[in-house]
C-alpha cells in the first residue's frame, strides 16, 4: 500500500510537472515596451480638448471647467481658444505655449509671457492621438485631456 501511494504521488507530480509550462504559457501576460521615439513632431496639428479642476484666487477655491481647440504646429509651439466657466462666471481665453516632447512621450506646455495661462506636464498616448496633462502651476489643480480632431 505504501509503494502504491508513493507510485501515484510521483506520478502526480511528474503530470504536474509536464503540464504547468503549457498552463503557463497559454495564460502569460505579453511583454510589453514602453513607446520610444517621440519628438516634438509627435504633436502636429489640431487637438480637441477638455479640462476640469480648480482655481485658486484670492484664497477662495472654485471649479474651473472649459474645453476648446489647440493647435500644435510640430515644432515647440502650440495656441488654442477654450470656454471657461467658473464659480458662476463664464468666457472664452486664448492660450499660448511652447511645448517640448521627450523621446519617451513626455510632454510639458510652458504658458507664453503674457498668455495668463497654466503650466502643464504629462505623456503623449497612442502615437501622439491623445494627450494627458495635469496643472503644474501654483495655486490651480487642473486636469485636461486633448486628443486630436
Amino acid at each position: 500500500m505504501k509503494l502504491r501511494s508513493l507510485t501515484f504521488l510521483a506520478a502526480a507530480v511528474a503530470a504536474a510537472a509536464i503540464l504547468t509550462p503549457a498552463v503557463r504559457t497559454q495564460f502569460s501576460l505579453p511583454v510589453v515596451h514602453a513607446h520610444q521615439g517621440c519628438s516634438n513632431a509627435t504633436l502636429r496639428g489640431n487637438y480637441a480638448f477638455s479640462f476640469a479642476g480648480f482655481s485658486n484666487g484670492n484664497n477662495t477655491i472654485t471649479p474651473f471647467d472649459g474645453a476648446g481647440i489647440a493647435n500644435f504646429d510640430g515644432v515647440g509651439n502650440a495656441s488654442a481658444t477654450f470656454a471657461y466657466s467658473s464659480g458662476g462666471t463664464s468666457g472664452t481665453s486664448p492660450y499660448t505655449a511652447t511645448y517640448s516632447v521627450d523621446s519617451n512621450c513626455a510632454v510639458s506646455l510652458t504658458a507664453t509671457p503674457g498668455s495668463g495661462g497654466d503650466n502643464f506636464a504629462g505623456a503623449i498616448v497612442r502615437d501622439g492621438d491623445e494627450i494627458l496633462v495635469t496643472d503644474i502651476s501654483a495655486p490651480d489643480t487642473l486636469n485636461m485631456n486633448l486628443k486630436r480632431q
